[in-house]
């Protein structure tokens, strides 16, 4: 899943109106459903393309397209599509499947919002074959038109929503108008899990322009003291906290929860968690345990926290005895992402944050993986691909029953790397590149880990660090919170994006792999 890879298209401004929320997609994608659902939500009336155009043609679409053939069919539907664009009165519309072929539709389609409902090429046979469309009737070339169009759609696209979903537009809805209040350039990408759901907003300025998704109640912000003085939210109440892994404790989650509640915090009012990791599975907790349970907003200001910890609802402290000894699943009601404050972030920081990149594409492969291994600094474009493959494997398994273990790649020695240095000697992402490291030597993949070291040492990250007893990491990573048994399933690579999890490793095999990258 790689639409909305890169930043999305500046709007321009329609004259004599709003900008309107125009669905796009393939056939069968539910346009026209999702286009009414929004419409009935937003009080407004929804004008669907197709149906107007039968009007203006007089016959069926099948008919006409039958008869006069598809290039007189496509020159007819951009000019009626082009008139619908330009009225003020429409402020929701659904378009065929076709439309973006034109490139003055494309243009036009600049002015508004644009919400791409997304649909599996077999999902969009059983829909639409069968039925009245002349493009439907060979499975080939449906299957080649699809292919064929999706770039075109991904590139237009404000918004991504999953089409299986009919009812998902309604509720998307808030989300979708705020998207025209918005900074240019803003997307919108729809996270699901099976406890909740919320949209993530990506677009440089999202913070500097106080933007935030228009979520009732009142806000109490929590930052640290580096992010505080550089980023802010609008809020009602802020509490710092000094930065840093080691203050991410049970006693500095009671100091905030104490604050919140001397402060009349309620359960109809949010957390917003300003700042990199620690201040968003901290944040992030105290929302989840607080009067138990209320909402939360992750604003990530850190590249590992923009590419992964501010998505998938893992919150939580640790513990002298281990990492995210003690936390909570709870999804966050909505994430905003400002690429463009990664620019505050010092270099060490941001090469901390480029392991999550890397083990983020190995996981992925394909194109995000090509793109990183060339060894770009990371654009909104990966850092899009990053977090929407994170999502991808959290809607499939939320609670690490499974597949949402090969998250975990790097982390079982990385986790245990920082536990062995007393959380304060090596930064997450450094513990987590030689964790990266050992778990491809533990797959056999000499040539990727070199690769992989490259990429890494390129960024200044460590490929190994003296004065960590080797035998101390692995008695703390056979403590890691996800064993069963006894046993510590381990996340293994057979190229990337063939990446699994659950196997079992062997005791030598692991020492010498861990004795690669430390030694006392």
């Amino acid at each position: 899943m790689e639409a909305l890879t890169a930043p999305g298209p500046e709007r321009a401004s329609r004259p004599g109106g709003r900008a309107a929320l125009v669905f796009i997609g393939f056939m069968g994608a539910g346009k026209s459903t999702a286009a009414r659902a929004v419409a009935r939500a937003i009080g407004e009336r929804a004008h669907d393309a197709d149906v107007e155009l039968e009007r203006v043609l007089g016959e069926p679409i099948e008919s006409f397209f039958d008869r006069a053939g598809e290039e007189e069919f496509r020159r007819r539907e951009e000019d009626l599509v082009l008139d619908l664009l330009a009225r003020p009165d429409v402020q929701v519309a659904a378009l065929g499947g076709g439309a973006l072929g034109s490139e003055r539709v494309r243009d036009a389609l600049r002015g508004h919002v644009v919400v791409h409902l997304e649909v599996d090429p077999d999902v969009a046979w059983r829909r639409a074959s069968g039925r009245a469309r002349p493009l439907a009737r060979d499975r080939a070339r449906f299957d080649a038109l699809h292919a064929a169009r999706l770039p075109i759609y991904e590139a237009a696209a404000d918004a991504a929503l999953p089409g299986a979903d009919k009812a998902l537009a309604a509720r998307a809805a808030p989300a979708l108008v705020a998207l025209r209040e918005a900074p240019p350039g803003t997307r919108l990408v729809w996270a699901s899990a099976a406890s909740g759901e919320y949209p993530v907003f990506v677009g440089p300025g999202l913070l500097q322009a106080g933007f935030f998704h228009p979520l009732d109640g009142r806000r109490f912000a929590v930052t640290d003291t580096n992010v505080a003085p550089l980023h802010r939210v609008a809020a009602d109440w802020t509490q710092s906290i000094p930065p840093g892994e080691p203050e991410k404790t049970l006693a500095r989650a009671e100091e905030v929860l104490r604050a919140m509640a001397h402060a009349g915090v309620e359960r109809g009012d949010l957390v917003a968690a300003v700042g990199g990791g620690v201040v968003g599975d901290l944040a992030g907790f105290c929302a989840a345990v607080y009067q138990r349970g209320i909402r939360h907003v992750q604003a990530p200001t850190t590249l590992v926290a923009q590419v992964d910890s501010a998505y998938g609802g893992k919150t939580g402290v640790d513990l002298p005895e281990g990492k995210n000894y003690v936390g909570a699943y709870h999804q966050p009601a909505a994430v905003l992402v400002d690429p463009g404050v990664l620019e505050t972030l010092p270099a060490e920081e941001q090469a901390a944050g480029y392991t999550e990149v890397v083990k983020t594409a190995l996981i992925a492969g394909g194109e995000l993986w090509e793109g990183v291994r060339g060894g770009a600094d990371p654009d909104a474009a990966t850092i899009l691909g990053c977090l929407r493959t994170k999502l991808a494997v959290v809607a499939q398994d939320e609670r690490d029953a499974g597949r949402r273990q090969v998250l975990n790649l790097g982390h079982t020695v990385g986790h245990a790397i920082e536990a062995a240095t007393g959380y304060a000697r090596l930064r997450h992402g450094e513990a987590v590149a030689l964790g990266l490291l050992c778990a491809l030597r533990l797959s056999d993949r000499d040539e990727l880990r070199a690769e992989v070291a490259g990429l890494l040492a390129a960024r200044g990250l460590p490929e190994h660090v003296a004065g960590v007893d080797p035998g101390a990491v692995i008695a703390l990573a056979a403590r890691d919170k996800k064993r069963r048994g006894g046993r510590v399933p381990f996340v293994l690579v057979e190229a990337p994006g063939r990446v699994s999890e659950g196997h079992e490793v062997a005791d030598a095999d692991l020492l010498a792999a861990v004795e690669e990258v430390c030694s006392a």
